[in-house]
């Protein structure tokens, strides 16, 4: 999936319209992590670099089509104008409308601009509005995607403005994050080091059937943990408790069992509890024998040590969701241990998104891995091998 970067385009004097993911977590309007608007800084300080400027189009939240105060993206753009200095940072109160046609304009080499949270327009998310495509398309001499964490959705700022501004000529090309996360969950994935091993975690069998099976033909190995383990165990005759567990998908995870064989690797005991909380009575159990009254809320101690001892045998790792509660002590132990020896590989660790990503930064271990993406769904459906049309139509090398 060679597409052209950001790199290998002349900026200077050129407005680049660049799809960025500031979907950042906000609690009383104070953004509580920033990671990913650190992590589209490289892709926008190379363009300011080279002589260009930058129009950047980002979405908060679901605000459904119509400006809602609390999903605007000025506490975004506050905290990218603390990170790359005062005065180069601009914010337009609207979208396509008279003030982002403004500030477009007058937008000056060495400057960003932050347009209002593109689906504050309905025209985003219907992909189809003409006018809305065409006015975001005006505001840019180059169109860059940034935004892996909307790289699976074929909203108009992903797929109708690049398209727009392809048939007229202008170059549409990927940022050094997009160009991370296909070398990392495309490339090395299609030629990976081995034993290639994958730990799939998470609550539901339905979320990750199609990547379990994905991976099943590629990996040496696929650990199951986190709550879909229990359906697993269902669908071998297992006792689950009050555990969380999909019985209209056990026979679905039994199919699993079958075509994976020994490649899938199931708990042999589990950590569980009478209640939802740290002060439970809790015990270990083998694997399927869960008693009535208790639920399964982590993988076992013997779990925990087979399964990391499995990933530091690894050269390439995989992880996509907990093992456990991993926000609730003493249930985070199964994911800290698979933390731990992932770090300790000397193989390329990928984490995915979402709650990996969040267990990964929370345990100190996310400077001991290779890459840790910043796409919750985008990276599940990368793993499941899928394609994707917002990146497809983007220039090729």
């Amino acid at each position: 999936m060679a597409k052209k970067t950001i790199a290998e385009l002349d900026v200077a004097g050129k407005k680049v319209l660049m799809r960025v993911d500031f979907n950042v977590p906000l609690k009383d309007g104070v953004i509580t992590d920033d990671r990913r608007i650190v992590m589209a800084l490289p892709t926008i300080q190379h363009v300011l670099d080279g002589g260009g400027s930058v129009v950047l189009m980002a979405h908060l939240g679901r605000p459904k089509g119509e400006p809602k105060p609390e999903f605007s993206l000025k506490p975004a753009a506050d905290r990218l104008g603390e990170l790359l200095g005062a005065g180069v940072v601009l914010m337009a109160t609207d979208t396509d409308g008279d003030d982002a046609h403004a500030k477009a304009d007058d937008l000056q080499p060495g400057q960003v601009l932050v347009l209002e949270n593109v689906r504050f327009n309905a025209g985003e998310k219907m992909g189809d509005d003409e006018n809305y495509n065409q006015t975001l398309a005006s505001f840019g001499d180059v169109y860059c995607n940034n935004a892996f964490g909307t790289c699976h959705r074929t909203e108009a700022s992903m797929y109708a403005v690049p398209k727009a501004m392809k048939e007229v000529g202008k170059p549409a090309v990927v940022g050094f994050l997009v160009e991370k996360e296909i070398q990392y969950l495309t490339d090395t994935i299609s030629n990976p080091d081995r034993p290639f091993v994958a730990i799939l975690g998470g609550a539901k069998v339905s979320d990750k059937i199609n990547v379990i099976d994905n991976l099943l033909g590629v990996c040496d190995k696929v650990l199951i943990g986190g709550a879909m383990a229990y359906t697993f165990s269902l669908a071998q005759g297992g006792r689950v408790g009050g555990s969380l567990v999909e019985k209209d998908k056990a026979e679905l995870a039994k199919q699993l069992i079958e075509k994976g064989g020994d490649k899938l690797v199931l708990p042999v005991d589990t950590h569980c509890g009478d209640d939802f909380n740290s002060d439970c009575n809790k015990q270990v159990v083998k694997a399927g024998e869960i008693a009535d009254g208790f639920e399964g809320l982590d993988i076992g101690p013997e779990t925990a040590k087979q399964y990391a001892g499995i990933v530091r045998g690894a050269k390439t790792v995989v992880w996509n969701g907990p093992m456990g509660v991993f926000e609730m002590p003493p249930f985070d132990e199964g994911t800290k241990a698979v933390a731990q020896a992932i770090a300790d590989s000397e193989g390329t660790s990928i984490i995915g998104g979402g709650d990996s990503a969040a267990a990964i930064e929370q345990l100190g271990f996310a400077d001991q891995v290779t890459h840790v993406s910043t796409g919750g769904g985008a990276s599940l459906e990368m793993l499941e091998g899928k394609s994707f049309a917002s990146v497809d139509l983007l220039d090729d090398k």
